[in-house]
C-alpha cells in the first residue's frame, strides 16, 4: 500500500524559512513524478511544484518561483520543499502526492497524497 507521509510544517515569521519532507512507501517510485499542494482555509487547493522522480525536472507555481525549490532523494524515497522568503499568505495545509510520469499542476492527475502538514506564517 503506498504511503506518504508528510513532516516539517510549523510556525514561522514572514521572511523566514521551513523545509518539508514527503516519504514515501510501498511501491517502487521508479518513473513516478511527485508534486507539492497546498489548501489555504476557505479556498481550493493549489498546485505549488512538481519533480520527475526519475529526471529530477521541475515546474513551480508562479506564486512561489524563486521562494521555493522542490528536490528529491531517490535512495531514500523522499521528497523535499525548501521554502524560503516565507509570506503570509503561504499559510495553508501543505499536501504531497504522486502520480505517474512526468508530474502535473493538476490534482485530479495525481493518484495518492498524505495527509498533510500545516504551514503557518505570522507576519
Amino acid at each position: 500500500q503506498v504511503q506518504l507521509v508528510e513532516s516539517g510544517g510549523g510556525l514561522v515569521q514572514a521572511g523566514g524559512s521551513l523545509r518539508l519532507s514527503c516519504a514515501a512507501s510501498g511501491r517502487t517510485f521508479t518513473n513516478y513524478a511527485m508534486g507539492w499542494f497546498r489548501q489555504a482555509p476557505g479556498k481550493e487547493r493549489e498546485f505549488v511544484a512538481t519533480i520527475g522522480w526519475h529526471g529530477g525536472r521541475t515546474f513551480y507555481a508562479d506564486s512561489v518561483k524563486g521562494r521555493f525549490t522542490i528536490s528529491r532523494d531517490s535512495t531514500k524515497n523522499t521528497v523535499y520543499l525548501r521554502m524560503n522568503s516565507l509570506k503570509p499568505e503561504d499559510t495553508a495545509v501543505y499536501y504531497c502526492a504522486t502520480t505517474r510520469g512526468v508530474g502535473s499542476n493538476r490534482s485530479g492527475d495525481y493518484d495518492y497524497w498524505g495527509q498533510g502538514t500545516q504551514v503557518t506564517v505570522s507576519s
